[in-house]
C-alpha cells in the first residue's frame, strides 16, 4: 500500500477544528497550515528561549482575507498557547479552537525571535470547501493540489483534475480501508463527482462521524472503500 508519513499531511490540514458531534453550529475556521515542530526545532527554540520554550505548533502558511490574517498572525509563528492552554502539538491546538465561540475574541500566544507575544483573534465559521478537506482529514486523507509534471509538460492544478487522492496518512482510516495514493474519486456515497470542488462538497454532507463509502478507480478497476472514523 503506498501511503505517505504524517507530516506531510499534517502540513497541508488547515487548522480548523470539527466540534463535536453534538454542537449543531457551524465549525471554527483559524485560516492557517500548520504543523508540529521537529525535534531539532525543539531543542534550538529550548536553547535560545529557555527550556519551557521547547514546545508549540508552527504556522506553516496564512490564508489571506481569513481570521489569521486579520489578527496579524505569520508564517512561522510559533503558537505556545491557546487562552491559558499551553499548545503542545496540532490536534491539542486543533481541539481548542473547536471549543471557542465563533466571533468572539479568542487569545493565542504565540512565539518569535523575540519572545512570546499575546494575540487575539475572532474566529470565523469555517467555509464550505474547507469542511470538505477537514473531513478527508479527519478520515486520513488528502486529495491532490496539483497533477505531477509528466515528460515535457508542467503539472496542472487540482480545479482542472478529477478528484485525485495525494495524501494517505499511516494509520488513518483511509489507510485501513485501503484507499491508495492516486485513486481517483468517483462517488461519495451515491453521489458522483467529477471536479474536487464536487468532491469537498459530497464530504461535507457526509460529515467525519459516519461511514463514508467512496467509489475509485484504480487503474482499470473500480473499487468501492468504505472508511470508518476512527
Amino acid at each position: 500500500m503506498r501511503a505517505l508519513a504524517g507530516r506531510g499531511l499534517v502540513v497541508l490540514l488547515v487548522a480548523l477544528v470539527i466540534a463535536s458531534a453534538a454542537d449543531a453550529g457551524p465549525w471554527a475556521w483559524l485560516g492557517v497550515r500548520i504543523r508540529d515542530l521537529t525535534e531539532q526545532e525543539m531543542e534550538a527554540i529550548a536553547a535560545r528561549h529557555g527550556i519551557r520554550e521547547g514546545f508549540g505548533v508552527v504556522i506553516a502558511d496564512v490564508m489571506p482575507d481569513t481570521p489569521a490574517a486579520r489578527a496579524g498572525l505569520r508564517t512561522g509563528d510559533i503558537v505556545v498557547a491557546f487562552g491559558v492552554r499551553p499548545v503542545t502539538e496540532t490536534r491539542l491546538l486543533q481541539r481548542l479552537i473547536a471549543a471557542a465561540p465563533i466571533g468572539e475574541a479568542s487569545r493565542l500566544t504565540i512565539l518569535r525571535d523575540d519572545g512570546r507575544h499575546p494575540v487575539d483573534v475572532r474566529l470565523a465559521a469555517m467555509p464550505r470547501a474547507v469542511v470538505g478537506e477537514r473531513v478527508a482529514a479527519e478520515l486520513g486523507f488528502a486529495m491532490r493540489d496539483l497533477e505531477p509534471p509528466g515528460e515535457g509538460r508542467p503539472g496542472r492544478p487540482a480545479e482542472t483534475l478529477p478528484p485525485t487522492v495525494g495524501v494517505v496518512l499511516r494509520d488513518g482510516a483511509a489507510a485501513q480501508a485501503g484507499l491508495e495514493v492516486g485513486d481517483v474519486l468517483l462517488q461519495v456515497g451515491e453521489r458522483a463527482v467529477l471536479t474536487r470542488d464536487a468532491a469537498r462538497e459530497a464530504l461535507a454532507e457526509v460529515g467525519p462521524d459516519r461511514p463514508v463509502r467512496l467509489t475509485v478507480r484504480r487503474g482499470q478497476d473500480r473499487l468501492s472503500i468504505t472508511l470508518r472514523a476512527r
